[in-house]
């Protein structure tokens, strides 16, 4: 009598189906969560770039005896919040012994959603939701500046946070 072995090759179509409707439906359940949570946080992104620099300019206005930025001019702003100033605001790249207060923030920060994202310029001609910049500073705070009023997951518009 011979031996005869029962020897498998491969896999059978059944198998196959049932490993793909598995991983279809771990699929399913995962994607959404793991999109939701990138939305999420560009969401939150968006709120610490704000808080950071409301944070900035609210340090400026108090070692500036009480006056805000500049409201006059974007760049003004700009330079205020990134360059040392002296207690009147003028603005220079150098640490002096009059330019004693600032730098605020390294840089400007990018519009991390919307569609101004990437934008990290700043406009003051608004009200925020104008125009291509990243942000709307009104003289006493900053906004996202976003004109087309996208909203974020729980429906809040981008330019009112």
């Amino acid at each position: 009598m011979r031996n005869h072995r029962n020897t498998r090759n491969g896999f059978t179509l059944i198998e196959l189906v049932v490993v793909v409707v598995i991983i279809a439906i771990i699929a399913a359940i995962a994607i959404p969560k793991m999109s939701r949570g990138s939305a999420g946080a560009a969401d939150s992104a968006v709120a610490q770039n704000l808080s950071t620099m409301r944070a900035a300019i609210e340090l400026y206005q108090t070692e500036h005896g009480g006056t805000y930025p500049s409201a006059t001019s974007a760049a003004t702003f700009v330079s205020q919040m990134t360059t040392y100033t002296d207690a009147s605001g003028a603005a220079q790249a150098t640490k002096d012994t009059t330019h004693i207060y600032g730098p605020y923030l390294k840089a400007i920060p990018t519009l991390p959603v919307g569609t101004n994202k990437g934008l990290s310029t700043v406009t003051i001609t608004g009200p925020a939701g104008t125009g291509a910049f990243g942000w709307y500073y009104d003289g006493t705070t900053v906004w996202a500046n976003d004109p087309a009023g996208d909203v974020d997951v729980k429906t809040t518009a981008y330019n009112t946070y």
